[in-house]
């Protein structure tokens, strides 16, 4: 039975999907298909993904796959309130999540969705599937396979993989060019200026803008910074990552270096405690952070609390903390996903391109059952190919065919100079 804040709000959710499906052409099509061919009769899917509307959008294309879909969030403050109340209206969906849920209804709900005994898991961070494996194992024998949404739950994965603790075949949608050359790109770099100005209605223009962390969605936030007039600073870890920065023309440095400088700290790297004490202790005074990494432990805000005199909201999920020398640092979005507490994720279009690699993963695992190995497994290019056909055909745009000389041009070696 679905768990959700107020059901008087599924006119508006219902109004918000309807306007996501208009923006998804290329998930829409992929729900044509699974409506006539049912891949998923007799199954139940269990997601614990940011319940928006364009989740919904892939909720409702599974259950016209034939599934019974059970979800809940992912993220305390992501879920979109009137989304949860119109799904929870329809038939062979079960929701549970309100914005803004308590650390002890996270896990309650999590529990609800592993105890509907899914066959698919899709994940966004890795809760649900690891859940399953330490409360529920019994269940995993009856698991035909998951999927995984993103960049930090890859990672875990890698770690349940490397200490033999993945018992089932899991997808790593993440990997697709598709989402992570896509979503994380295009849609990271946009949604996390949208939840910072929503939050704080500040000028980027002419601001310093340390971007913590340069993979596909630091690159995607430098990108966006630089386009609307920041001076972009990065920090890295990795050689290659950082090289890359550079080349784009951004300055690279230590973090001890860059938090002196920064009006705006960015973090995004899936990795724990990337500002700490000692570099907030650096900062100069009204600077601001956000996270666009998947969970709250990038700031160390534990930290931020103790050595802070004093705390206050002072606008849209943005925090002001006064420091005891009389400096004031603004946290927006709780140092959760600054994306989805503060504004409403990734923009439609994008979320398209990830969820018919989530729904067509949940395919592939269902043609594929009992095939593939208990491991981290990445879809075949094909599919990923298939995705890029149906959003050109979304936007309406045509590429160029080869032809038969070219074809053979290509599959040979002895033409030269």
């Amino acid at each position: 039975m679905s768990s959700i804040k107020d059901p008087t709000l599924a006119d508006q959710g219902r109004m918000n999907l309807e306007i996501a499906e208009k923006r998804m052409g290329a998930l829409m099509k992929v729900r044509e298909r699974f409506s006539k061919e049912k891949p998923f009769e007799g199954l139940t899917i269990g997601l614990a993904l940011h319940v928006t509307k364009e989740t919904g959008v892939l909720v409702r294309t599974l259950r016209d796959g034939g599934a019974k879909v059970a979800i809940t969030g992912c993220n305390p403050l992501s879920t979109q309130d009137d989304v949860a109340a119109a799904l929870a209206e329809e038939e062979s969906i079960e929701v549970w999540g309100y914005k803004g849920e308590s650390s002890e209804d996270y896990y309650k709900f999590l529990n609800e969705v592993a105890l509907t005994t899914p066959q698919i898991t899709i994940d966004d961070g890795c809760d649900l599937v690891t859940l399953i494996h330490q409360k529920y194992p019994e269940q995993l024998p009856d698991i035909i396979g998951g999927c995984e949404e993103t960049t930090t739950g890859i990672i875990r994965l890698h770690a349940m993989q490397k200490d033999g603790a993945l018992k089932i075949p899991m997808v790593a949608v993440n990997d697709n060019k598709t989402k992570h050359l896509m979503d994380n790109y295009y849609g990271t770099g946009q949604s996390t200026f949208d939840g910072i100005l929503r939050s704080t209605n500040i000028l980027i223009a002419g601001k310093t803008v340390v971007v913590v962390g340069y993979g596909s969605c630091g690159k995607g936030v430098s990108m966006r910074a630089k386009g609307l007039g920041a001076n972009v600073l990065v920090t890295e870890v990795d050689n290659f990552a950082a090289l890359q920065a550079g080349m784009d023309g951004h300055r690279v440095m230590k973090m001890e270096d860059a938090a002196q400088l920064g009006d705006i700290f960015v973090t995004v790297t899936g990795n724990k405690h990337v500002i700490r004490t000692e570099h907030i202790n650096k900062m100069k005074d009204s600077v601001i952070l956000a996270n666009s990494g998947h969970f709250d432990n990038e700031i160390d805000m534990q930290g931020l609390e103790e050595m802070s005199a004093s705390k206050r909201r002072v606008r849209h999920y943005l925090d002001e903390y006064v420091q005891k020398d009389g400096r004031v640092i603004y946290v927006a979005g709780e140092g959760r996903l600054v994306n989805l507490a503060s504004a409403e994720g990734h923009p439609s279009e994008v979320m398209s391109l990830s969820f018919c690699g989530q729904a067509l993963a949940c395919e592939y695992l269902v043609k594929n059952k009992g095939n593939l190995p208990c491991d981290v497994v990445t879809l075949p290019s094909e599919i990923d190919d298939e995705i890029s056909a149906l959003q050109l055909n979304a936007m309406d745009l045509e590429i160029d065919e080869l032809t038969e000389e070219q074809v053979k041009y290509l599959a040979s070696w002895e033409e030269g100079t």
